[in-house]
C-alpha cells in the first residue's frame, strides 16, 4: 500500500501494480481494494499497463474529511493523476463512473475514459428513486443505523429484491457493508437530478472532451440499459458497448479485453 495527499489534506491509499500505461480503477457504491472488483480487474490488466486501485475518501485505508463534496472526490482523482505521472487513462463502473465522468467533465488530464453502468432512472421502465432518498441515508447514518443506510440503497437505489436484501443481513460479506455505509450518501450526491424518471439534463457532460467508452450488460435490466444508452448519447463522440452475458456485477474477466482494446489503441 501507498498514499497519497488529496488536495484538502485527506489521506487516499491506493496499491500499484503491473507496468505500462496508468489506468486508475474508480470503484461503485461501499467497494475498496480489498472488497470488489477492483484487485481481481487490477490483475487482469497489470500485463499491460501500471494499474493504480484506491480506496475513495472513508473508505478502506483512506481518510476522510468534512465536510464532503464531490469536488473533493475529483480531487482525489487529480492527486492519484499526478502521482501517476500527470495523465491517466481511467475507468469506472457503477456510482464510480459517475465520478469518473465528474472527473474528465471537470478537466482531468485523463487520456481515456470508459465507464460501466452508471445507473441512472431516465424513463418510467422503474420506479423513480423516491424524492427523499438521500435525506434518509443521511438521517439513518447519523443515527448510527448502518444496515438500515445499506438497506434503503439496495431496496430503492438499486431494486434489489426485498428477499435477497433480507438474506444478506446473514451472510459474511454485511459487517464489512456496515462498516462503509456511511459513504453512500456520498455516491448519492453524484446522481441529483438523475434518478427522477426524465431524460437527462441538456448539456450535463457537454465539457467531456476526452474519448469515452460507455457500456452496459446485456442482462441488465431495461432500466439500466436505458440509461446507459442514454448517456452514450450525451456524452460528445462517446462510444456504446454492450458486453453480452454480464449484469451489474461484471465479471473483471468479461470487461479486461475490452479495456485493454480500448486503452491500447
Amino acid at each position: 500500500m501507498s498514499t497519497v495527499t488529496s488536495q484538502d489534506g485527506t489521506t487516499i491509499a491506493y496499491t500499484r501494480t503491473g507496468s505500462g500505461p496508468a489506468v486508475i480503477l474508480v470503484d461503485g457504491a461501499m467497494c475498496h481494494r480489498e472488497f470488489g472488483p477492483a484487485k481481481p480487474l487490477a490483475a487482469e490488466l497489470a500485463a499491460h499497463f501500471t494499474v493504480y486501485t484506491y480506496d475513495r475518501r472513508g473508505r478502506g485505508e483512506s481518510g476522510d474529511t468534512a465536510p464532503f463534496s464531490v469536488a473533493r472526490e475529483v480531487e482525489d482523482i487529480a492527486a492519484l493523476i499526478k502521482e501517476a505521472g500527470g495523465t491517466a487513462h481511467v475507468y469506472g463502473i457503477s456510482s464510480g463512473a459517475a465520478l469518473a465522468l465528474e472527473a474528465a467533465k471537470g478537466g482531468l488530464p485523463i487520456t481515456k475514459l470508459a465507464v460501466y453502468e452508471f445507473p441512472l432512472v431516465v424513463d418510467d421502465t422503474r420506479p423513480p428513486v423516491p424524492a427523499d432518498y438521500d435525506e434518509r441515508l443521511e438521517k439513518a447514518i447519523a443515527a448510527g443505523r448502518p444496515g438500515t443506510a445499506i438497506k434503503t440503497f439496495m431496496r430503492e437505489g438499486v431494486r434489489v429484491p426485498a428477499p435477497v436484501v433480507f438474506m444478506m443481513q446473514f451472510m459474511p460479506a454485511w459487517p464489512k457493508l456496515k462498516k462503509v455505509a456511511p459513504t453512500l450518501r456520498y455516491d448519492a450526491a453524484l446522481f441529483d437530478g438523475l434518478h427522477d424518471g426524465t431524460p437527462l439534463p441538456e448539456g450535463r457532460w457537454a465539457s467531456v472532451s476526452v474519448p469515452t467508452l460507455v457500456m452496459d450488460g446485456g442482462k441488465s435490466p431495461a432500466w439500466v440499459r436505458n440509461g446507459v444508452a442514454a448517456l452514450a448519447k450525451a456524452v460528445p463522440g462517446a462510444e456504446h458497448r454492450t458486453i453480452e452475458g454480464q449484469t451489474h456485477m461484471l465479471k473483471p474477466k468479461a470487461v479486461a479485453p475490452i479495456l485493454i482494446e480500448y486503452f491500447t489503441d
